[in-house]
């Protein structure tokens, strides 16, 4: 088929319920780079929303899993212990925030993972209700609609939703009433920590701590606008849980997997997730997730009460094998700090300059998981998200507010990114000069 027949038999046979940044074909990938079906080559500024970590078809992690392929393609977690399952432990133990996180369980999605942790964590306390922060992205199936809060289209039209679920704002200074109204008492750096306020309060009137699980959060707020916490929030929260004898769960599903220049973004703040949830960028691809915990949590579930018919698949997880040793090989946090001061000194320099500053209100991230929120009301991302495509550049808006977020490989090199900012950089100044691209499909849609 031609290109343009491609579209139109996807369009028609395609789920209509699946938002998508753009009609095209992706035929091929490498590195920064991806290639459309009509022969379009573009920069990748989205790794298929935070898993591609390591660049398209990184040659170490394809060789990993052609060479399993070869050996053996499905073992299936219920029948026997397999090798790269295994192999995948021994890897990651070591990267782990803490070393009491030392028992695994593979999934293949992120929303499976978490619905793995919601289940660990019921049935550990013996407890039923869960708490998340709004603007917090979980997943879309049926237990995770009722868990995510960033946008009301993950779950309209599909209640009732799993009972039990109770939300508290996350500390999003830039967004806070409190702080926009203090006079700059308050800010980033300086939090109220109203949002704590509010756990406390949620905890005395609705959730009461004997019937409280645990508290979900994304140390670093993904869907919902790459959003980090102020200093001091984590280590609070932390504090609060370990009060009220509920666990803490730290959703890394986007942000881990050096993302934000740490391995896991928890490390930022020292603080010690009972249950660290991951997926995305572990296995660079291949579909893939999984949860650690403490043995005597985990050794509280009786056998068969977890598995999956694809779960922790071999293949999988020798990929994901690979991914950790390319992490120590070839120094990639090294590479994330590098780059993302160079995109974040990009940005900053746009929010500082009086002709595109004016249409920017906040710059903010950590490593290569960057956003420029833009100042509301004129769809301004949306613009500057078509403006760089016309430039052959892929990059997305998240939130209910007007914001890009910046997903880069996390290898990617000085050029490529030097390349993407001068993208970046001449977008925003054309939007901010008046033109007015037409916008993409994105606006109002759910990726995630």
């Amino acid at each position: 088929m031609s290109s343009s027949a491609l579209i139109q038999f996807g369009t028609k046979h395609v789920a209509k319920g699946i938002g998508r940044l753009t009609t095209e074909v992706i035929e091929s990938g490498s590195g920064s780079y991806i290639t459309m079906a009509s022969g379009r080559k573009m920069l990748d500024f989205t790794t298929g929303i935070g898993v591609a970590n390591l660049g398209h078809c990184h040659p170490a992690v394809t060789k990993a899993a052609q060479t399993q392929i070869n050996k053996l393609v499905h073992g299936q977690v219920n029948i026997a212990f397999q090798k790269p399952c295994l192999d995948l432990i021994q890897s990651l133990l070591p990267l782990m925030p803490h070393k009491s996180l030392d028992t695994f369980f593979f999934w293949n999605s992120g929303a499976e993972a978490v619905e793995a942790a919601v289940k660990l964590a019921r049935h550990a306390t013996k407890k039923q209700n869960i708490i998340v922060t709004q603007g917090s992205y979980h997943g879309r199936t049926f237990g995770t609609m009722a868990m995510t809060r960033s946008k009301t289209v993950y779950s309209e039209g599909f209640g009732p939703l799993m009972p039990g679920v109770f939300s508290v704002p996350f500390p999003y200074c830039a967004q806070c009433s409190i702080a926009t109204h203090s006079a700059g008492k308050y800010n980033y750096e300086n939090c109220c920590m109203d949002p704590l306020l509010q756990l406390e309060l949620l905890l005395k009137r609705e959730s009461a701590p004997s019937d409280t699980a645990a508290v979900f959060i994304e140390p670093v707020l993904g869907e919902g606008g790459y959003v980090p916490p102020p200093p001091h929030y984590l280590a609070r929260l932390r504090e609060i849980c370990d009060k009220n004898n509920i666990l803490l769960v730290a959703d890394e599903v986007q942000c881990g997997f050096g993302r934000t220049g740490k391995m896991f973004a928890v490390e930022h703040w020292g603080v010690r997730p009972d249950i660290l949830v991951m997926a995305k960028g572990i296995a660079n691809g291949f579909p893939l997730s999984g949860i650690v915990s403490r043995k005597e949590l985990m050794d509280m579930q009786k056998p068969g009460t977890m598995g999956g018919t694809y779960a922790g698949n071999a293949v999988s997880c020798a990929a994901g094998v690979a991914v950790a040793k390319a992490f120590q090989d070839e120094k990639i946090l090294e590479n994330v700090n590098a780059r993302g001061a160079e995109l974040r000194a990009t940005l900053d320099a746009a929010k500082a300059d009086p002709k595109t500053g004016e249409i920017m209100y906040d710059v903010r991230g950590l490593g290569l998981m960057l956003a420029l929120e833009c100042i509301p009301g004129h769809g301004y991302a949306s613009k500057i998200q078509a403006k760089c495509m016309e430039k052959d550049m892929l990059v997305l808006t998240t939130s209910i507010y007007d914001t890009l977020r910046f997903i880069p490989p996390l290898n990617i090199t000085k050029e490529d990114m030097a390349k993407g900012c001068q993208i970046i950089k001449e977008a925003i100044e054309e939007v901010a000069a008046g033109e007015r691209p037409p916008e993409t499909r994105t606006r109002g849609q759910a990726l995630e």
